[in-house]
This record gives structure tokens, sequence and C-alpha cells, in this order.
């Protein structure tokens, strides 16, 4: 019998998937509550159940595709509430959990700590309440530089509170990459050859975007650097392979995504056709940042050319880095396929990078993340142009929006019926828990079968 209720008892354990996606699921609809409540909405307007459940799944999943102006719609409290929702999904349900654990001086048992290990793909438990610690520190630290920066351009133009409050709400929202504000109906595009403003802003997104295991590895490298008095050189030497990697990727995709939305708006007259050709850089650079899920907007979206929109579309798919707040597949995980498809055309026995190679787990694991989100987002894809029989160049831009966490829109969503809005919370959900949910399943899931092992057979592919 008691054999039984053990068996029982371990068949009905969630496992860190299950428990992360739910986490996810149960913060989506209480703030969903929270923001039905009457004092969430601003006075003379009205939110309805699948109004408040957007935002709210839009905010946690910090993506920021929004069908009500933020600015306007909710009052006060509702944008403390979204921003709230915000900093969660930043942060993520586990971290948050974790942070209530340690204010009430909770011991970590050792379930939790495999939790919080899967969560942010760490190799060990070694250190793990350190590095969480670390991870709420850091953020919070650079979220208030980031609004105290922010305060020296709002507070002169909006007044002393309503200043500080937007520089505080597009501090965590950048950070976070979650790419909504309550500036104003234009957002940022009143601004967009604000070199300060783009700044900081683009700092805010990339830092987000890096993964903090990216800036601790930095950050403790820069200090012996500074001890030992380091030569550059020295000092890329000592980094780890993937924070050398990420570094790597970040500039390239950042650097090529300005070229081509230079390359593909140059002539635009209704994004940069008529700035000089400094600005033309400037708000090219930025596009390309928001890309790689940040969600805010200099130029607006529906007057990109289709050729930008399609690459805009690629990079949204990839999005940021591992271990931090972006969304999309992962730089990392991208160039894991591209380099074993390379290493195969050169005919080489294992794929290697930085000197190290690259395990074939890894790469299962990689492919696996890659055609499982592609696969979703096409038919997605396909389901909201069916279903509000929309153009399928915004269609497309939406769900690669939605499934990356990015935010950005083609005039689109405010006009979407509830089907279609149904399909992109759909698609903002699994963007933001798929990639994670489905690295671990990939990674931690044993199945009985791997223990019969099997002829080969004979296949052709190609």
């Amino acid at each position: 019998m008691r054999v039984l209720n053990e068996a029982k008892t371990k068949r009905h354990k969630l496992t860190s998937t299950q428990v992360i996606a739910l986490g996810f699921l149960a913060a989506i609809f209480l703030g969903c509550l929270f923001l039905l409540l009457p004092f969430a909405t601003a006075r003379g307007q009205h939110t309805g159940f699948m109004t408040a459940l957007f935002t709210a799944t839009t905010s946690i999943c910090v993506t920021g595709l929004v069908v009500v102006d933020t600015f306007s719609h909710w009052s006060f409290a509702g944008q403390f509430i979204i921003l709230l929702l915000i900093q969660i999904g930043g942060f993520g349900v586990i971290t948050l959990y974790s942070m209530i654990m340690m204010f009430m001086k909770k011991k970590f048992s050792l379930s939790t700590r495999l939790l919080i290990q899967d969560y942010y793909n760490l190799d060990s438990i070694s250190g793990l309440i350190k590095f969480l610690r670390r991870v709420i520190k850091d953020t919070l630290i650079v979220e208030g530089a980031g609004a105290v920066l922010y305060s020296f351009f709002f507070i002169p133009r909006f007044g002393f509170f309503k200043g500080l409050w937007i520089s505080i709400f597009n501090a965590v929202s950048a950070f976070c990459n979650a790419g909504m504000d309550v500036i104003g109906p234009n957002s940022l595009i009143n601004y967009k050859t604000n070199i300060f403003l783009n700044i900081v802003t683009i700092t805010l997104i990339v830092l987000g975007g890096l993964g903090y295991v990216v800036w601790f590895d930095f950050i403790e490298n820069f200090k012996r650097s500074l001890k030992h008095k380091y030569s550059p050189r020295a000092f890329w030497l000592r980094l780890g392979e993937h924070s050398k990697l990420v570094l790597f990727l970040t500039v390239f995709f950042l650097i090529s995504g300005t070229i081509l939305v230079l390359f593909f708006e140059w002539n635009n007259p209704e994004t940069i056709g008529n700035l000089p050709i400094g600005q033309k850089i400037l708000v090219s650079f930025f596009q390309s940042v928001t890309f790689r899920t940040a969600g805010f907007a200099t130029i607006p979206q529906e007057a990109l050319t289709p050729s930008t929109c399609l690459v805009g579309c690629i990079y949204m798919f990839i999005g940021g880095s591992p271990v931090g707040t972006a969304g999309g597949i992962k730089t990392v995980t991208i160039f894991v396929v591209l380099l074993n498809v390379f290493s195969f055309i050169r005919n080489r026995t294992e794929p290697v990078v930085f000197s190290r190679s690259v395990s074939e787990k890894l790469i299962a694991k990689a492919s696996a993340i890659v055609m499982s989100n592609l696969l979703l987002t096409v038919v997605l894809i396909i389901a909201l142009i069916q279903t509000t029989h929309v153009p399928a160049l915004s269609a497309a831009y939406e769900i690669f929006s939605a499934t990356g966490t990015v935010g950005l829109s083609r005039g689109l969503t405010g006009s979407l019926n509830s089907a279609g809005r149904i399909i992109v919370m759909i698609g903002m959900y699994a963007g933001r828990i798929g990639p994670i949910s489905m690295a671990l399943f990939f990674s931690t899931r044993r199945s009985d079968k791997n223990d019969i092992i099997f002829s080969s057979g004979h296949y052709i592919v190609g």
C-alpha cells in the first residue's frame, strides 16, 4: 500500500516545466482580476474581461502589444499594476517566489534550488542563492539608474510627478524588454532624433537582453583587469566562452540589423527618407535594437517597407540572449543550429567555437527549440489570417512579435476581434514560457525507451 501511495505521489508531482508554466498562468489571471477592479481604469473608460486579460498577458509576458492605450485607458493605479506585472514578468515567477522566501527568511529546499537552477538554465546549484540575490540587486540598480537618467529628460517636459512616473515606468519597461510606456499616443516617435533618450533606452534594452550570466562574468573580469592591469586582449581571453559568444552575436545582430534597416528604408519618406544621414543611422540603430524583443518604436511600424518587415520578423524570432529578460529563441540557440549546418557542409566531425566543441545534446536541444517555435509561429499566423482576414504581412509581423515577446505591431493589435486577441495571447504566453519550457523538457525529461538500443535504420534525406 505504501509503495502504491509513493508511486501515486511521484506520478502527480509537478515537473519544473509545469511549475514555471502554471506560475506564469496564475500570475496572468491574478493580474487580470486586479485590472478589472474599478479603480484600475481611468474615468470615462470601460475595461472588459478580454481587455484586462490581454493587458495582463502582455505585461507578464513582457511583450508590449496592447489593445488600449496604456497612458490614457488606465488610471495611475492601473498603470502601477501593469508596472508590477512587467517587473514580475521580467524577473519571472520563480524569482518572485524566491524573493518572498528570502524576505521571510525561509530556507530553500533542494527541490526549490533545482527549480531555480532549471529556470536560469545553470550548470549546478552551487552558489545559487548568491546568484539569485545578485540578479535582484543588480536589476534594481540598473532600473534605478535608468529612471534617474530618464528623469533629466522627462521631468522638465512633463513636470516633477508625471515626469518621474514616466521615467520609472520606462526604465522598468525598457530593461524588461516590455516596450510599454505612459508617455502619450506617439510613444517615442516624437523623440526619434533625440540622442540622449535613444542612448538611455538602447542601453537598458541591451543590458536586459545580454543575460545575467554574461553580466556577472563581465563585471568580475573587469574588476580583476583593473586590479591586475590586464590588457584588453587579456581581458577578452579571460571571459567565459558563453560570454564571448553572446557579446559577439549581440554586436553582430545589432550592426547587421542597422545596415539592413538603413538600406531598405533609406528613401522611405514615412520613416527615415527625409532625415540627414546621422539621424538615419540613429533611427535605424534603434529599430535594430527594438527588433530584438524591446517593442519600443521611434518610427511607425506600418510605414516600414515589406523588406524591412521581413527582416524584422527574422530578428524578432531570434530575440535576445539566454538567461536575461529578452524573448525569442535566443541568439546562442540559432548560432548553434547554424554552426552545426556549416560544420556538416565543411565535413567537420564536430562543431567548434572559440576552441570549444559544442555537444550533440546541445545541438539537439537547440534544433528542437528552433523547430518547435517556428512551427508554433507559422500555425498561429495561419490561424490569425483565417479568423481575422488581415493581410499576411501584418499577421506575420504581429505573431512573430507575440511569440518573440517583442511588442511591435503594424497597427493591427487594437483592431483584432476576440478570436484574434486569443491567438495573439496564446503566442505571447507560449513565447514567454516556450523556449524555457522546451529547453527544460528536452534536457531533463527521460524516456524509458532510452534504455533500449535499436539497430540503425536506412533513411534518405536531402
